[in-house]
C-alpha cells in the first residue's frame, strides 16, 4: 500500500504544482497557469481545446472506444467519482455516487464501449470494479485486504490488468475480466504501476522506480522481457499508447514543470508537446 500511495500522491501533487479510440488526438489535465481543466490537443501539441471550465478538480480522463465520450474523476460531487461527457465536454452525466465517502477513481473502457472499469475504497480496502457504461450495475472483481489499482483492459476485452500491493510492493497482476484467475506479472521490490496495454494485446507499458526514480517500462503481455523506454532524472509517468501502437504519450517533469511528452514505443524520438499537464490519453 506505501508505494502505491506514494506515487498516487507524486502524480496528485503535480496536478497541484503544475488507450482509446482512432484518432490523432490527446485528452489530458492542462495544468496551464490559472486554469487546471481537462483538454484536449493534437498529438503534436498544437490546436489546445478546453473542454470544461469549472471550480473543481477533474483529473484521469479516457477516451471511449469510439471517441464519442470521455469519462474522468471530479471531486465537484464532494467527493471524487466519475463522470463522462461527450468529447466536445457536452452532456455531463455522474457515473458513480460511491457510498461512505470514499472515492472512486482511474476510468477504464472496456474496447466495446459497453463497460467500465475502475478502482475504489467503498468498502475500506481499493479494489478494481466494473460498471455498465451508464454507471448501472456496479459489480466488484477483486476483493483483497491490499490494494488493487489502476486497471486497463486487454484490446480482446477478456483480461484486466491492474496494480497491486498484496505480495508486499507494488506488482502489476492480471486477471480475467469477471476477476477470476489473478496471475502476478512482475516480482521486484520497487514497485510497478500504471499498466497500459497496447493496441495489438502484445505488450504492457507500466511505470516502476526499479532505476531509482520513476520511468517507464514496456514487458510482454505474460511478463516477459522488461525493457526500459525512458532513462531521465525526473519522473516520467501515466503512459498511453497511440491508438496505432507506434507511439506512447506520458507526463514528465523533465521540463521544471510536468508536460506531455510523446516517443515511439521503443523509447526513441522523445518530443515535448509543449503542452503543460497530466494523464494523458490517446483518442478522438
Amino acid at each position: 500500500m506505501q508505494k502505491i500511495s506514494l506515487l498516487l500522491a507524486v502524480t496528485l501533487f503535480a496536478v497541484s504544482c503544475g488507450s482509446s479510440s482512432s484518432g490523432n488526438q490527446i485528452v489530458f489535465l492542462s495544468s496551464q497557469p490559472g486554469s487546471i481543466e481537462i483538454s484536449v490537443m493534437n498529438a503534436d501539441g498544437t490546436e489546445l481545446r478546453q473542454l470544461a471550465n469549472n471550480r473543481y478538480l477533474d483529473m484521469y480522463p479516457a477516451w471511449s472506444p469510439d471517441g464519442n465520450q470521455i469519462a474522468f474523476v471530479s471531486t465537484r460531487d464532494g467527493d471524487a467519482e466519475i463522470f463522462v461527457m461527450n468529447a466536445d465536454g457536452t452532456e455531463l452525466r455522474q457515473l458513480t455516487n460511491t457510498p461512505n465517502m470514499a472515492n472512486s477513481y482511474h476510468p477504464a473502457w472496456s474496447p466495446d464501449g459497453k463497460q467500465i472499469a475502475f478502482d475504489s475504497n467503498r468498502y475500506g480496502d481499493w479494489d478494481i470494479f466494473v460498471m455498465n457504461a451508464d454507471g448501472t450495475e456496479v459489480r466488484q472483481l477483486t476483493d483483497s485486504d491490499d490494494a488493487d489499482m489502476y486497471p486497463d483492459w486487454s484490446p480482446d476485452g477478456n483480461q484486466i490488468v491492474f496494480t497491486s500491493d498484496r505480495d508486499g510492493d507494488g506488482e502489476i497482476f492480471v486477471m480475467n475480466a469477471d476477476g477470476t484467475e489473478v496471475r502476478q506479472l512482475t516480482d521486484n521490490n520497487d514497485g510497478d504501476m500504471y499498466p497500459d496495454w497496447s493496441p495489438d494485446g502484445t505488450q504492457i507499458a507500466f511505470v516502476s522506480n526499479r532505476d531509482d526514480d520513476v520511468e517507464i517500462f514496456v514487458m510482454n503481455a505474460d511478463g516477459t522481457e522488461v525493457r526500459q523506454l525512458t532513462d531521465n532524472d525526473d519522473l516520467a509517468t501515466n503512459p498511453a499508447w497511440s491508438p496505432d501502437g507506434n507511439q506512447i504519450a506520458f507526463e514528465s517533469s523533465r521540463s521544471r514543470f510536468t508536460q506531455i511528452f510523446v516517443m515511439n514505443a521503443d523509447g526513441t524520438d522523445v518530443y515535448s508537446t509543449g503542452q503543460e499537464g497530466n494523464y494523458p490519453d490517446w483518442g478522438g
